[in-house]
């Protein structure tokens, strides 16, 4: 009795020992064919789903060849160069065994581009600010930024509390319509303009000073009464040299402020 659980305990062993350096063969022989499928390189590469763009110039923005050993570093590369033309607005890559499949999805084109609701700023203006153009390419990014820029355009004619928002209009054939729907409000005009610590020059000398002037039933004509913060820059620089002007080399024009009053406009 003894004997045989001796026995079995050397047989036991013995297949323990045995089996550690079979699985030990087993695993790096997994291991090389791993590294290896991984390593293997690219027999060639596919693109699907492009319409406009050419697969050649798709191709072009690859960081990688047919030839190249695969490698995820430059897949991901690749991935971030394409995204960044701003041509696609999806793109993915795949491995089929060793060809390598990209697959795209196309930013619309611009077809129209329109403005409704601009009574005070052309469209014509606002469409040599914009962005987007007939035949340019539509991206979320760009339409919001014109989207600004329109409301920076109606700014600096006094429009502050304009509202712009753009509606797309699909066409067919992957292109858009974009319809820019502007309410420009009230426009913001100066009623007053007051000065602070001016001790050597009255108020009415250095309102001739500034461009900035009071609305007026002549202000139509020149259109200055407009609130601009450009413009009040400008006046800022104005007041500092009619000071150094006059002999006051240490004057300083500590700040210059605009407080908006809810009324008409006037």
């Amino acid at each position: 009795m003894v004997r045989w659980t001796l026995e079995r305990g050397l047989v036991a062993a013995f297949l323990v020992m045995c089996s550690v350096p079979l699985s030990l063969g087993i695993s790096a022989g997994f291991g090389d064919l791993t590294a290896a499928a991984q390593n293997a390189s690219i027999s060639s590469i596919v693109v699907q789903g492009n319409q406009r763009v050419e697969s050649e110039t798709i191709r072009s923005y690859l960081t990688f060849s047919a030839g190249d050993a695969y490698d995820p570093g430059e897949i991901n590369q690749s991935l971030k160069t394409l995204f960044s033309t701003g041509l696609f607005k999806d793109v993915r890559i795949r491995r089929q065994y060793s060809t390598v499949v990209v697959v795209v999805s196309e930013n619309p084109v611009v077809a129209r581009v329109r403005f409704e609701g601009n009574k005070d700023v052309e469209s014509d203006t606002l469409r040599s600010e914009v962005q987007l153009k007939p035949r340019s390419v539509y991206t979320q990014a760009r339409v919001q930024a014109d989207e600004q820029r329109i409301r920076d355009v109606l700014a600096r004619q006094g429009h502050y509390d304009a509202q712009v928002s753009a509606q797309v209009i699909p066409l067919g054939g992957n292109r858009v319509e974009v319809v820019f729907q502007i309410g420009e409000g009230i426009k913001t005009k100066v009623r007053a303009i007051h000065f602070a610590g001016n001790d050597a020059f009255s108020a009415s000398q250095l309102r001739y000073v500034i461009t900035t002037k009071r609305t007026s039933w002549l202000s139509f004509l020149k259109n200055d009464n407009i609130y601009d913060p450009d413009r009040l820059g400008l006046d800022r620089e104005l007041l500092r040299q009619f000071y150094l002007k006059n002999g006051y080399a240490d004057v300083r024009i500590l700040s210059s402020n605009a407080d908006i009053v809810a009324g008409d406009g006037g």
